[in-house]
């Protein structure tokens, strides 16, 4: 059986785009070496797909920072703005994905996006009414051409004109509906010299096809589709011969909305996830699979890093057989959401990294598979025998105490008293913060001396009475920093933590850790997603002295900063033997324990960061509450159920759409929430105004991903902007996110900035 995968990580094995990448960001380095390392990186993966026995390899997968942000530039949708800078090409791009300040002009980013599902960010591609699609870039053609020198025939990848259309954001009064036929035109170009390169597959991703569809949406893809396909001419497969075929990939969930048009539709493939995609078997019973197209049937998980039962995925394929006459075997989703290879990792046990399958394992994974396939009875070959016996093992870290105590959760651990408004009037008078308070999320720059102490005591070169002296050296400076500038409630700076989630992970038993597992959440920036185990449990104090610490330096409050139990469930690679409830409900357990030492060592504000909390919000909104939402929002509210109403708590949550669950976040109880809001244009504020929000609210006033310095009245606007929707005693000011990634110049510039912005407001009102 032939194999395939939808995609593969991008970063390289050691992270080698990240930092060539920042080098170029930092003038260290020309843009030919730049290039010349994504060269190489494109180069590697391929021969590593080959030499792995994967059949059809994918091309276009790679970007310098994000596949959509290619989309948008390949078919010239690139806003005025950046055009008006006059850079080139690459540092245009870089523009709209990170904002620019300098010479040329001052704009900023785009804004940055959940993928779907995903711990992933994508760039939001913007139309205006002008905008002129069609296809400029080369980007497809020079990569399927770069592998084929190689000898290696690729699939290119492209994300699709339905989904495309349905991520951008519209300026002016033009409509999905209205750029239709041009984006059409310039799918059918890029269909036609692909062809004349040679490409015998492409591949359209349209993982929107899983979400709820309307007629429109119906409607929308059906035009595009038959305009395409009826381009690229009746091509039957009887004589295709050397002719392209494409591919229809779907990931994420299934297609019940849209099920009975795609396969009407002449395709020539038809991808189908199987791991998410709860109705897909379903689909194929309900309504069966045209015998002329081919079946890549998603059954090898894409987005976590356990081990492949090949039992169940034989026995699946057995199934699909009997509906479709050619399957290709594939990953249920990109492999660009686990991490690169096992091979680095060293320090794990052996007990614990035979159950993990990162993307080079999966691989592997499919070869074994599609051989398996082949044989007369796979259940005699080694490699079926090893991998059941295998799944029959103990994989667990059990802790019997940590499952009666979830058990024994009862109502009153979901509830805090008093109410909120009555809270709100305690907390006035215990904090006495002035009108329009400043703060920030929690992190602060993360040097080269921050990285180097935190490195010299995990190799063992410092014990931790040393590293401990350092960090309370850190904070000092930082809380020093904080009052200089005029913030009203400070923070510790989180200089003890590598991650929000692999710290909290570190101190928690029941997780397992990698060294160099990294994961791309966006562009440059990489993250190390802690594996879940095992049963979670807390058992001993995580924050607490550095907090004690930090507080014990300044007469202005200092924050607690934790991260909440939904985040760290959805930024670890989870277990699949029990439900996310069960194991978020676990972490909510041990965080709780934690808030309530913090407040016992005087700490008056703690913040419990759910930046996560609509990650694994499923697709469909008939799944919200069922499958996510009964058990998340409870999960957050076991953390502060039981704190004094004088002790604030505090959120934060970032880079999703919150509009319609609003509600549901304000059903959190925190006392003050931050989001963010400057990439999405404040967006957010009509919600928070329709929907009465009872939470104080600090929308963030500006981007903390792009280099770029805010200037004071661009601050006052957006706070303007605010007040036209925010009860003005009830409005927090504050940056969208955590400031780590940032440098210390322009980290000290925009604080600067922002405390100015909040007293002309102060001084107004």
């Amino acid at each position: 059986m032939n194999n395939t995968v939808v995609g593969f990580p991008r970063v390289g094995k050691l992270r080698e785009l990240k930092f060539i990448s920042e080098k170029y960001f930092r003038g260290e380095v020309s843009k030919d070496e730049l290039l010349q390392v994504a060269k190489e990186l494109r180069a590697e993966h391929w021969k590593f797909q080959k030499n792995a026995g994967i059949g059809m390899i994918p091309s276009n997968d790679f970007s310098l920072y994000d596949g959509v942000l290619d989309a948008a530039v390949l078919f010239n949708v690139i806003p005025k703005k950046y055009r008006e800078l006059q850079l080139d090409d690459i540092d245009t791009y870089f523009a709209m994905a990170r904002g620019y300040q300098g010479d040329a002009g001052d704009v900023s980013a785009l804004a940055m996006k959940k993928w779907f599902n995903t711990n992933y960010h994508y760039l939001v591609p913007e139309i205006d009414d002008d905008t002129e699609i069609k296809l400029t870039g080369e980007k497809p053609f020079v990569e399927y051409h770069e592998a084929s020198q190689f000898g290696i025939q690729t699939k290119p990848v492209i994300v699709g004109p339905f989904t495309f259309l349905k991520l951008v954001k519209y300026h002016g009064q033009k409509s999905a509906d209205d750029f239709a036929e041009d984006l059409a035109n310039a799918y059918t170009n890029l269909i036609k010299q692909l062809e004349e390169l040679g490409a015998e597959w492409i591949q359209f991703d349209e993982p929107s096809l899983v979400t709820d569809l309307i007629e429109d949406d119906k409607k929308l893809f059906l035009k595009l589709y038959e305009h395409i396909l009826a381009a690229k001419g009746e091509i039957k497969n009887s004589d295709s011969k050397g002719k392209t075929k494409l591919l229809l990939q779907t990931y994420f969930g299934d297609v019940r909305d849209c099920y009975k048009e795609i396969v009407e539709l002449d395709f020539d493939g038809i991808g189908l996830d199987f791991v998410e995609g709860k109705e897909s078997f379903s689909l194929l019973e309900k309504y069966g699979f045209p015998k002329s197209k081919t079946l890549f049937a998603g059954l090898v998980n894409g987005k976590n890093i356990w081990k492949t039962d090949y039992e169940k995925v034989l026995s699946s394929l057995d199934t699909l057989k009997k509906y479709a006459d050619e399957i290709v075997l594939s990953t249920s989703c990109s492999l660009l959401h686990v991490p690169y290879t096992l091979e680095n990792e060293t320090s794990l046990q052996p007990e614990v990294s035979q159950f993990f399958a990162f993307a080079l394992e999966k691989l592997q994974e499919l070869n074994e598979l599609s051989v398996l396939t082949e044989t007369d009875d796979f259940r005699a070959e080694k490699e079926y025998l090893e991998n059941k016996e295998l799944f029959k093992k103990e994989r667990l870290y059990r802790n019997d105490d940590v499952k009666k105590q979830v058990e024994a959760l009862g109502e009153k651990d979901f509830v805090r008293l008093p109410v909120r408004s009555e809270r709100a009037i305690i907390q006035k008078s215990e904090l006495k913060l002035p009108l329009f308070p400043t703060t920030t999320i929690g992190s602060f720059p993360q040097t080269i001396e921050v990285k180097k102490n935190r490195t010299q005591f995990k190799k063992g070169e410092i014990d931790k009475a040393a590293y401990d002296a350092k960090v309370n050296e850190f904070i000092k400076n930082c809380i020093r920093e904080q009052e200089n500038l005029g913030i009203d409630v400070l923070v510790h700076g989180e200089y003890e933590r590598n991650d929000m989630v692999e710290f909290f992970g570190e101190n928690l038993e029941g997780y397992v850790f990698t060294e160099k597992a990294w994961v791309q959440s966006y562009g440059t920036r990489c993250v190390k997603p802690p594996i879940i185990f095992g049963d979670v449990k807390r058992t001993k104090p995580i924050t607490t002295e550095y907090l004690k610490y930090a507080q014990s330096l300044t007469d202005k409050p200092v924050k607690g900063m934790l991260t909440g139990p939904v985040t760290i469930l959805n930024w670890s690679f989870p277990r699949e033997d029990i439900s996310l409830k069960e194991m978020a409900f676990q972490i909510g357990i041990a965080i709780r324990e934690e808030v309530n030492d913090l407040e016992k060592a005087g700490i008056k504000i703690i913040q419990i960061d759910e930046a996560a909390l609509k990650e694994k919000l499923p697709i469909r909104k008939s799944d919200w509450y069922k499958e996510y939402l009964d058990w998340a929002i409870p999960a957050f509210r076991l953390c502060h159920s039981g704190v004094k109403p004088e002790t604030q708590i505090h959120t934060h949550m970032c880079y999703s759409e919150f509009d319609e669950i609003i509600k549901d976040i304000d059903n959190m109880d925190a006392d003050v929430i931050s989001f963010e809001a400057s990439r999405s244009k404040l967006t957010i504020l009509e919600a928070i105004k329709e929907n009465n929000f009872e939470t104080e609210v600090g929308p963030g006033v500006y981007d903390i991903h792009s280099p770029r310095v805010p200037s004071v009245d661009e601050i006052v606007k957006a706070l303007e902007k605010m007040l036209g929707k925010i009860d003005r005693n009830k409005l927090w000011i504050n940056p969208d996110c955590g400031l780590k990634t940032r440098g210390i110049p322009e980290t000290k510039a925009s604080l600067k900035n922002l405390v100015a912005a909040a007293n002309i407001l102060r001084e107004q009102y």
